[in-house]
């Protein structure tokens, strides 16, 4: 490669920084697990943020340990209005939406298919499909060029598990969805990709992360041998809602240690 071969490429690096100073972030499910860890990364990291989650005095304490600009926004991701809102008000306070990461996510643990109640059912597709259906929306309709809807997907959205139906097909459709909107809003330079978590001791995880049997078990079927920690979580999400993730949409990362190759 000659001198002037490589010039391009070192214009563009620049471009490359992860550093995410000045870019408008709305996180929901921001009130505890995943969402405050990602909260105070995207924070640390120099983001102005809006937190959702349908806690308002979580938010208040999660706020209260932040250095940064943000907002809280409590409310239901279920509310096709409250996701306007959160949308508005971000674009009203900061001048816009760069960044919609699509976190609130509910589960049924450990139901059998046999009676898991239809009202169940539809809890766990409404706030994890539909809600995230919903703040993409309502973030699309005011991203520009650069903008990026992430999404927390699950290893159960493609490798599902007995007794958790309703949160795997869950997640099964978020992942088709950020293909789909990947698709759509390729031509306006927004990017979509969702983050498959594995099994994590903070979040939706914790629940099972309590049982020992359980626990020793997913541990001994993860390559890295161990769970995930708060530490393991920011950095994909960091990383898609960076210029370096430019060239980086319609796909699911997956964040596992390993659990998905065994």
């Amino acid at each position: 490669m000659t001198a002037e071969d490589a010039t391009p490429i070192a214009e563009a690096y620049p471009s490359a920084s992860a550093s995410l100073a000045g870019r408008r972030v709305v996180i929901t499910g921001a009130g505890r697990g995943i969402g405050s860890v990602l909260a105070a990364a995207f924070d640390t990291a120099g983001a102005s943020l809006a937190l959702v989650a349908r806690s308002k005095p979580a938010l208040e304490k999660l706020a209260g340990r932040l250095a940064g600009d943000h907002l809280v926004c409590d409310g239901d991701v279920r509310d096709e209005l409250f996701n306007e809102t959160v949308a508005e008000l971000m674009t009203k306070r900061f001048g816009g939406v760069d960044v919609w990461i699509a976190n609130a996510g509910v589960s049924r643990e450990d139901a059998d298919i046999t009676r898991l109640p239809a009202a169940a059912w539809r809890e766990v597709i409404d706030t994890n499909l539909t809600g995230t259906f919903l703040g993409a929306r309502a973030a699309a309709g005011r991203m520009g060029p650069g903008g990026r809807i992430i999404v927390t997907g699950s290893v159960l959205g493609d490798r599902p598990h007995g007794r958790l139906a309703a949160y795997s097909a869950s997640k099964g459709g978020v992942h088709a969805l950020v293909r789909s909107l990947a698709q759509e809003l390729g031509p306006r330079q927004i990017t979509a990709n969702a983050v498959a978590l594995g099994w994590f001791e903070t979040g939706l995880g914790a629940f099972w992360h309590g049982d020992e049997r359980r626990e020793q078990d997913i541990a001994e079927h993860t390559a890295l041998g161990r769970w995930g920690t708060a530490a393991d979580l920011p950095g994909v999400y960091l990383f898609l809602a960076s210029p370096a993730s430019a060239y980086v949409t319609g796909t699911t990362i997956t964040v596992d240690g390993g659990y998905s190759l065994l």
